[in-house]
């Protein structure tokens, strides 16, 4: 017998082991039925999916039964197909011929059209479904979520408004078996729906401390969103001061105003009167109508309004968790959420926490870290700003130490998370920033606490220089590296001006040597502003010299060195500008008999590279200047009145 033979023999019993059974015989008969079927229906399917509404309808005029069939491998109908594929105009003619009871299909995926239409985001598709038939907006998915959820699931914020002021409340509640209430509540919050969330809240203030899916909480969600509030938004001068002035709609919790993002601080308001009222809302209408005109109001209106509305989500929280024990702060995550949002920076967080749970402050995470020495080591100064608002208990906090005996100077001593070090720009004040924060919290301990000893044996100042010998490196060499680029354009400068004396624009005069234009003021603005800058470039010559040859020691990276560098860019940016007015007036003087028009477009012309200097290296000028002998990153008020 020969070797094919021998394999087809001996593969013969193990076919008849795997021969199937007649329950899978027929099931797998009922699928060919259905492949053919899906075969049958492809036309109808392409013309769909490509939005042929021509060739869609023929087709159902030839075959009315592809109607309600199953047209794809997912058992999608022809309504699924084009919902998914956002074509308005074919979903309304298959709405006029559907039944309100063929909209409940459900496809493999246990998902009807409204489903899918809450995944497309088209909000005119799910108006036309739930008006034939409201009740998809109670028919769950696979996974056994209603469409509004769905919606905000996917981050369609103007769909999860339609589909939440048409839902029933009910299926939203936290009495039924489902998780959707809680699951929309978390979902709202990340995709920034904090009307949704609060009107929510209002409804079934339990959701507040339940759990979604993912074992996530609403305060989870709020803790991990510092956009949501002022403290964790950036803004420009202007932008702060639009923000400060506009006037959005507060949305009031219940109890006592603390959606007045005006006052976070939550300081007694009384009942106004109903001409403030008025004229509250007389605001409000101006701004938002110069909203409709302006586009960067309108941004700070919309996102006042968002804080307002975050604001208001988080009291609402806070007002149900102040309800409970203790010993259910644990199991519902409210630790956890706390450090998370100091994390964050979220000042707005842990000031509400403190107002309805006072004791929340002595709270400590795995490490036995508490608040302020995990603010101390996440770098959030507006966090640790608040020690200086306890009183008296500003000492016990500064004394505590962690599972590692790690106390807080040593916590100021590990390098910074790599997120609050980009923060800063360039290594020497990144350098500068750290010890800003070892410095200012060895300011606050007591004087022991600098020589006491962590697990690892060692003092916060050893840890310090450990943790920070390669920032201190890299520091260095960011400083080696400006001052040498520096240099090579003040000493350009300086030899430019410096020859630019000995060829004065008209010459000189050749029996008494003095300069042709000596008497027009025009040649003194030349004479003036060559001298000016040859000094201020050689200035920062010398300047720049002195850093290349500095020490570079951990404290220079405090005032030495960064003072070097004002003083150095400040020259040269000085030395710039009156070159450019050198070289400006010396083309004036010389073109002026001909061209009478001349001045403007040279002052222009020779104002162009200053402004471009400026516009690029004027920032970092300012940025270290104010982060030297500015008024601090750290907020030390004389008196909180909340403690």
């Amino acid at each position: 017998m020969d070797s094919y033979s021998d394999l087809i023999l001996s593969e013969e019993p193990r076919k008849m082991k795997s021969r199937p059974s007649v329950s899978q015989e027929s099931s797998s008969k009922e699928y060919e039925m259905k492949d053919m079927a899906y075969i049958q229906y492809l036309p109808l399917y392409k013309a769909v999916d490509i939005g042929d509404l021509e060739a869609t309808l023929k087709f159902l005029e030839e075959h009315p039964d592809g109607l309600t069939a199953s047209i794809s491998a997912d058992g999608d109908t022809a309504l699924h197909a084009a919902v998914l594929a956002g074509h308005i105009e074919i979903v309304v003619e298959l709405l006029k011929q559907l039944e309100a009871g063929d909209l409940g299909i459900k496809n493999r995926n246990n998902a009807t059209a409204l489903n899918y239409a809450a995944i497309g985001g088209i909000t005119r598709i799910a108006k036309d479904l739930v008006s034939k038939n409201e009740g998809l907006l109670i028919v769950p998915n696979q996974n056994g979520l209603i469409p509004v959820v769905v919606a905000s699931l996917y981050g369609h914020k103007n769909m999860a408004r339609y589909l939440y002021s048409v839902s029933p409340k009910e299926e939203l509640s936290p009495d039924t078996n489902n998780k959707n209430g809680v699951m929309l509540l978390t979902t709202c919050i990340i995709d920034e729906l904090y009307d949704i969330a609060l009107d929510l809240l209002q409804h079934y203030p339990q959701l507040a401390f339940d759990q979604d899916s993912d074992k996530d909480t609403a305060l989870d969600m709020l803790a991990q969103k510092p956009s949501a509030f002022p403290s964790g938004t950036q803004f420009s001068f202007w932008q702060k001061w639009i923000y400060n002035w506009i006037q959005v709609p507060q949305p009031l919790t219940s109890g006592n105003n603390h959606g007045d993002i005006d006052r976070p601080n939550g300081a007694p308001t009384y009942r106004m009167n109903t001409v403030k009222r008025a004229y509250d809302k007389l605001l409000v209408m101006v701004w938002k109508g110069l909203g409709i005109f302006v586009p960067a109001v309108k941004h700070m209106y919309d996102l006042k309004l968002i804080h307002g509305q975050a604001y208001a989500v988080l009291c609402c929280i806070c007002e149900q968790i102040s309800t409970l024990h203790k010993s259910e702060f644990k199991e519902i995550g409210v630790y956890r959420a706390v450090f998370s949002s100091v994390k964050h920076g979220i000042v707005e967080f842990i000031i509400e926490m403190i107002r309805h749970y006072p004791d929340i402050i002595w709270c400590e995470d795995e490490h036995n870290r508490g608040l302020f020495l995990y603010a101390t080591l996440q770098r959030q100064e507006k966090i640790f700003s608040l020690i200086y608002k306890m009183g008296a208990k500003k000492n016990s906090m500064a004394t505590t130490r962690d599972r590692y005996y790690n106390n807080i100077l040593h916590q100021a001593a590990f390098l910074a998370p790599s997120s609050q070090l980009d923060r800063v720009s360039g290594a020497a004040l990144q350098m500068q920033r750290e010890l800003q924060w070892y410095k200012e919290v060895e300011s606050i301990v007591q004087p022991k606490y600098r020589e006491m000893l962590n697990s690892s044996h060692k003092t916060a100042q050893t840890l310090f220089t450990e943790q920070h010998k390669k920032l201190l490196e890299e520091g260095e060499r960011w400083i080696k590296n400006t001052a040498e680029s520096c240099t090579v354009v003040a000493a350009l400068i300086a030899t430019i001006m410096f020859s630019a004396i000995f060829t004065v624009p008209g010459g000189y005069d050749q029996y008494s040597g003095i300069p042709t234009y000596l008497n027009r003021n025009s040649f003194m603005v030349f004479i003036v502003a060559d001298a000016l800058s040859l000094f201020a470039s050689s200035s920062s010559l010398l300047i720049f010299f002195g850093i290349l040859t500095s020490r570079y020691r951990e404290e220079d990276y405090l005032k030495f060195l960064p003072t070097k560098l004002i003083a150095g860019l400040s020259c040269l940016f000085f030395s710039i500008a009156t070159m450019m007015i050198t070289f400006g007036i010396t083309l004036v003087l010389m073109l002026r008999e001909r061209f009478h028009w001349v001045s403007f477009p040279i002052i222009l012309l020779a104002s162009l590279p200053v402004t471009l200097f400026a516009l690029l290296q004027f920032p970092l000028l300012v940025e270290i200047f104010f982060s030297t002998y500015g008024p601090g990153i750290f907020d030390k008020p004389k008196k909180w009145w909340l403690f």
